[in-house]
Parts: C-alpha cells; structure tokens; sequence
C-alpha cells in the first residue's frame, strides 16, 4: 500500500512546483512499469501524496525483459493474497521433494469428539478480521459481529466490546487485528466504519475486553481511512497502513518509533509481519532512486537495505524470522529466505501457490519448527500443506487434502492438521518428514465441510475450535 503519511521530523521546506502529469503509483501492479513522477508535495508533506504529486517527465524502470530461449517470460501477477509461483522445482543434494500420499500412519484415531457447543453465526457476511485464543477464551473480531470472547468450557460468551469514547465519529467495526497477544495478554485491534477502512487503533485486554488506549489512524490532513495491519514484537506494537507507519508501547499507546523517509520527496509500499517491517520506496530525490528496506518492529531500525531497478511488490510474509516473503518484480515471482541480509536462497515451490487458506487476512498458520516451514498452499486448485526446508531451499512434502491448524502457544513440536476428504480426523504432522499420526475423529455432518487452513485451533487440553471464515456455517464451534 503506498503511504500518504507525512514521516515526524521531517524538514518543512515548501518544495518548488512542477507542473506535470502523476500517474498513481498503487493503479500499477508491482511488475509493471515504474513510471513514477513526483513533485510538488506541500510543506506538510514527506512522503508523496499521489493524487497531488507532479513532475516534469517519468521516472521509467528498465522493461519487462524478453522471453528467454526456452520461451519463457514472467508470470503476469496473481491477486495479492494469492502467490502464484512459477519456478521450476530445485532439486536440492540428496534429492528431490517427497510428495507424501501415504495414509495416516495408524488404521484408527484413538478417540472420538463430539461437538461440546456452537455459537451461530451473527450474519451470513460476517467475515472474519482476527481471532486470539488464550487458556479460557477464543476472542473472534467479525465485521458484523464485532469484538466478542467466547468461554472455551461452554461457549458463553465472556465480553462484547461495546463502549468506544467518541466512537460515533470514528466506527466501531473491527478491521485489522494483531496475530497474537503479548506476555501480558495484551493484542492490538483497529476500527473503522467497515471492515476494510480503519480510522483508530485501540490497545485490548483480552481477558476482560477493555481497551487500554486509543491512537487515531486519519487526521485533518490525511482524513481518508485505508486498510492497515497491527503486528506485535513483545512489548511495542507496529502499525502498517497507508496513513501510519510505526511503533507504539502496547501498554500505553505512546510512540516508540516513527518511520522516517530516505528522502524529502518519496512514494512507499509498505507490509508487515510480526518482528519486521518491509518498505518499497521510490525516492526522487536520492541517487538510489528504488530500494526494498527491511525495519526491526521493535526498534524501527534498518536491519538491511537492497538498491533495486524498479519497484518491487511484497505479496506474501510467510515468516518474520527469519524474514521468509514472496516477492513479485518484473523478472519473476520467488519466495525467499531473506533473513538478515535481504538475499537469499529461494524456496523450491514449483507450481504451487502458496496462500492463505480461508482467503483472508486473518489466516497466519504459516509457522516454522525450527528450520523447516510449515505452510498452506495450493496445488492445481487444490488445498494442500506443504513443508519446506528453509536451509537447502527443498520442498520436503505435499500433505494433500488437509487444513492446517494453529496449535496453543507452548505446544509441542509438531504441526496440527484437519483431514478435509472423508470424515474429518486431527493429525499431528511431523514437520520434517510430513508423516501423520491420528490423534481423534471428529463428528461427521457438524460444519467440517469449512475447515480451512488459519480457522482452526488445537487448544491446549487437545480440543479443536473452528472459526469459520465467512460466518456462513455456525460461526465458532468446539469439539473434544
């Protein structure tokens, strides 16, 4: 998204106008030409309003290379949240990727759940922004149903959040939420009149609902509400939207950090994940023109810093550390390990997409046990799990026909899957080698059919709660 904030500390200086055409930098997909052309932003402008900018001819990236001898060229860009990959499977040392087909490695789980109880949907478009689960609670924000806890013992539900200071002008609706909660059980939400647009962000005790504080997101000279992310890196909160890019005390709200441009006159994108922050950015004023710069969430410090031909577009983060990101140019599509340093070996995806499972931002069951990734993917329209070796760059195994699970926080080394053909079933999946172990049936006819990877939860006591995405199929359920 291309930020539109003016950066604190920036020099005021009115800058000289430049009549000339602007063509806005977030109408052309991150591959296309970068024919950017800033100018004249205001004195209370840093970085470069799109829709005002001017400058006296574009600003143009080398072209699309041509096909190859082989015939090949670039994959035209997939909608972002779907990363369409088109590499050619690596073959690491020691061999190929296994594509695991095998059975589950016992004939019979070793027990049976029933469905404890089921909270309805509030409406049949309630999709869903978010969702923490601690030892007691689920707290799901939906955006037609709000900020709710729900007790994990029988469903009843704990809070509402309901009371909002000033809340008339600024909107209730939930519309970003932090993946998870602090150490003090602390998490981030922001609001909006919808659930696409945020306008403040507000710092939630999850045991009990209250909001601890509050920090607006639109101000008098940026009034429009955009979309937004909220990470969290211990004890400060990121903020990651097109008016606000930076770091708060989740406890108080106070700033911590405040991005800062490389230049006076520079368009950004910017993208998130906990523990690191990725910027885009185009500076006209700079002898770099492009660079992709990765910041420490707790710190807003540079971890690295890559000059680059043209605009680059972030179209997934798998991992924060290490730093693990789909990235789209005009040469290609690749996921990469980028750790510390900004290059690094490419994981080995072949033709399969790696993305969200329920199609929103709420999915983040992309995990890693130590070096391998855990991730959804698709392969040939169909969801699948992959495992991924992030030293070699291998796929190590296709786990086909399952929806990955986020286990409790604390839990052991394995990942957790819900078999989606047949009966439904819990696995446990051993991260490096893919194989399964059953560990219960769940009940046929009670809403399986929308298990999708990032709704389901194993609780710590072995249970599993679904979320369903849409709030098209029951809403919350649990089963143990």
């Amino acid at each position: 998204m291309p930020l539109r904030f003016r950066a604190l500390d920036a020099d005021t200086d009115e800058a000289p106008s430049v009549p000339g055409p602007w063509t806005p930098a977030h109408s052309r997909h991150g591959g296309e030409t970068a024919d950017h052309e800033p100018g004249s932003p205001s004195a209370a402008t840093a970085v470069l309003a799109p829709a005002a900018a001017h400058h006296p001819g574009p600003v143009t990236a080398p072209p699309i290379p041509p096909a190859s001898a082989s015939g090949e060229r670039a994959r035209k860009r997939k909608p972002a949240g779907r990363i369409a990959l088109a590499l050619a499977v690596l073959v690491a040392a020691g061999g190929a990727a296994a594509l695991l087909e095998q059975e589950d490695a016992a004939a019979g789980a070793p027990k049976t759940m029933t469905q404890r109880w089921r909270i309805p949907a509030p409406a049949k478009d309630d999709a869903l922004i978010g969702s923490w689960l601690t030892d007691t609670l689920v707290i799901r924000a939906g955006s037609r149903g709000g900020l709710r806890a729900y007790d994990l013992t029988d469903g009843k539900q704990a809070w509402r959040a309901t009371s909002f200071a000033g809340s008339a002008e600024r909107g209730t609706v939930p519309c970003a939420m932090s993946p998870t909660l602090n150490a003090r059980g602390i998490g981030t939400v922001a609001f909006g009149e919808d659930g696409s647009t945020c306008t403040w962000l507000a710092g939630v005790k999850a045991s009990t609902g209250k909001i601890l504080w509050s920090l607006p997101l639109t101000d008098a000279k940026h009034p429009t509400a955009a979309t937004a992310g909220t990470y969290l890196q211990g004890d400060v909160a990121t903020i990651v939207s097109e008016n606000f890019l930076g770091g708060v005390d989740v406890r108080t709200g106070s700033r911590v950090w405040n991005y800062r441009p490389r230049g006076h006159y520079c368009n950004a994108y910017d993208w998130g994940t906990d523990g690191t922050i990725l910027v885009d950015d185009f500076c006209l004023d700079q002898k770099t023109r492009f660079t992709l710069t990765s910041y420490d969430g707790k710190t807003g410090k540079v971890i690295w810093r890559k000059p680059e031909n043209a605009h680059s577009e972030v179209t997934h983060i798998l991992s924060g550390s290490p730093l693990i990101a789909a990235v789209h140019t005009a040469r290609q599509d690749a996921v990469r390990v980028l750790g510390t340093t900004g290059t690094g070996r490419k994981l080995s995806v072949g033709d399969d997409e790696l993305t969200t499972g329920n199609d929103t931002g709420a999915d983040h069951s992309s995990r890693l046990y130590g070096d391998v990734l855990v991730t959804p993917a698709s392969a040939a329209g169909s969801a699948v799990i992959d495992g991924f070796d992030t030293v070699t760059g291998a796929r190590l195994w296709t786990r086909r026909s399952a929806a990955l699970a986020v286990p409790a926080a604390g839990a052991d080394d394995r990942a957790y899957a819900i078999t989606t053909s047949g009966s439904p079933r819990l696995v446990a999946i051993d991260p490096r080698t893919g194989r399964t172990t059953p560990l219960a049936d769940l009940p046929t006819r009670t809403g399986h059919r929308s298990f999708t990877s990032g709704t389901v939860y194993v609780t710590s006591d072995g249970g599993v709660l679904e979320l369903d995405a849409l709030g098209a199929d029951g809403g919350v359920r649990f089963y143990r």
